[in-house]
């Protein structure tokens, strides 16, 4: 029997570019700034006498909010996630993580994944690590070595079939690693067979009222051509 979805409640997990200094930002990027146009004695600002808003946008997709990243953020060659996305909608499963620690690092292992999601993975895995808290919307993650994805676990997810895997971390990958970027690598069997059609989400937040268990993701990205984009995730519960 084909599930039900309820479509007149999504539950939105995307966390929203901001312009205040308390907004969530990685990698020592500043927050998203907003600034009216300026051409000559003309301002883009309605407060400043102009009949619009009119205003430029300066944003990093990877430090400043919800994005969603195809093998072109690792690759050499020029990969857009706005042509390799082509489809919107996934089964998904939503599974929550204390992550374990090791030699002062917080890490989510392969045996964590196993134990969660055992053989019944979907094609999108939503990973919400504990203890979860609305602090994720104002966090600055820069030098703090957040937690991280065993290389070894996301072979796993490609493994299974996963296509999307999406996370409340800025990276799947350890703050510094030299460079290895080996979830990354493992997750999108990169450079060996790379697979083009599935990306990673980061920097989500799904509010700890929801519910583990299956879900239908809707996942957009902002329509620009680049290895990362702005997006924002959608479940619709059963």
């Amino acid at each position: 029997m084909i599930p039900k979805f309820d479509l007149k409640n999504g539950i939105d997990i995307s966390i929203p570019y901001r312009t205040e200094k308390e907004a969530t930002s990685a990698w020592y990027v500043g927050p998203m700034v907003i600034s009216p146009v300026e051409m000559g004695d003309w301002i883009g600002s309605v407060v400043k006498g102009s009949s619009v808003n009119f205003r430029d946008l300066t944003l990093n997709p990877h430090g400043n909010g919800t994005h969603t990243e195809c093998v072109g953020h690792i690759a050499p060659e020029v990969h857009s996630v706005n042509q390799l996305l082509k489809r919107w909608f996934f089964d998904a499963r939503l599974v929550s993580i204390t992550p374990t620690q090791r030699d002062g690092d917080a890490v989510i292992t392969l045996q964590q994944l196993q134990a969660s999601l055992q053989d019944d993975c979907a094609e999108a895995v939503i990973i919400r690590t504990l203890p979860n808290s609305d602090e994720k919307l104002f966090t600055n993650y820069s030098n703090t070595n957040p937690t991280y994805m065993e290389a070894e676990a996301a072979a796993w997810l490609r493994e299974q079939g996963v296509m999307h895997l999406l996370i409340d971390l800025p990276s799947v990958d350890r703050e510094e690693d030299g460079g290895a970027l080996a979830a990354h690598k493992a997750f999108w069997n990169y450079p060996e067979a790379p697979r083009m059609e599935a990306t990673i989400t980061e920097l989500i937040y799904v509010p700890s009222g929801v519910e583990d268990g299956q879900y239908l993701l809707n996942l957009q990205v902002a329509p620009i051509e680049n290895d990362a984009s702005p997006s924002r995730p959608v479940l619709y519960s059963v």
